[in-house]
């Protein structure tokens, strides 16, 4: 079943609409680019489509049915700053387990060495918590994931490592992947498709 937005539309108080009436589509499996500039309300879509907010118009659809935004669970989300989405005072460990993705399998795609779970978020550096995150949101249930940004802070060699793992997780489990980005060179080589912003508002 695909991952929908029908006539989705947000905004930040009555008079002012980040958005409105977008559509956007996307299948298992698929690996699906959205760029844009800074500010224009990718981010914004992102969190709508997994959950986080609610829209003020429109529909989010995954799994083939309407659901709370709080119930989204095959949905999720990667953020740009992997210290903002971890609870600070929690040893990873526990952060992996209370998601249910602690799974071996994805820990060794990952490159997750054993001793970085008993460590707190701080001992980490931020490409070694990046990968725990998407190690949190590459659980069973997830059938897709939005990347917003998510290695943009990372240097080159630790961005190919966790997409090579990323691509290949989404390969082997059909999940699709929304990489919103503005960087156009990662997304036109790693893509399926891309979809300019400026064509889902018009």
């Amino acid at each position: 079943m695909p991952l929908e937005g029908q006539k989705l539309g947000y905004r930040y108080n009555k008079a002012l609409w980040v958005f409105q009436h977008v559509d956007i589509c996307m299948e298992r499996g698929e690996i699906v680019g959205l760029v844009g500039p800074s500010g224009c309300g990718k981010s914004t879509l992102g969190k709508l489509l997994a959950g986080h907010l609610r829209p003020h118009e429109g529909k989010v659809i995954a799994d083939g049915e309407r659901k709370p935004h709080v119930e989204r669970n095959s949905v999720q989300l990667v953020l740009q700053h992997p210290e903002q989405a971890v609870n600070p005072r929690w040893k990873l460990r526990r952060t992996l387990q209370e998601s249910g993705s602690s799974n071996d399998h994805i820990l060794a795609e990952l490159a997750i060495e054993n001793n970085w779970l008993d460590r707190y978020p701080n001992e980490l550096s931020g490409g070694e918590l990046q990968r725990i995150c998407v190690a949190r949101a590459l659980g069973d249930e997830t059938r897709y994931l939005i990347a917003d940004e998510m290695t943009t802070m990372l240097d080159a060699i630790t961005q190919a490592q966790i997409w090579h793992s990323v691509l290949n997780w989404a390969k082997l489990n059909g999940t699709g992947v929304l990489i919103i980005s503005h960087e156009r060179h990662l997304v036109n080589k790693i893509c399926d498709r891309v979809i300019e912003w400026k064509d889902l508002v018009e």
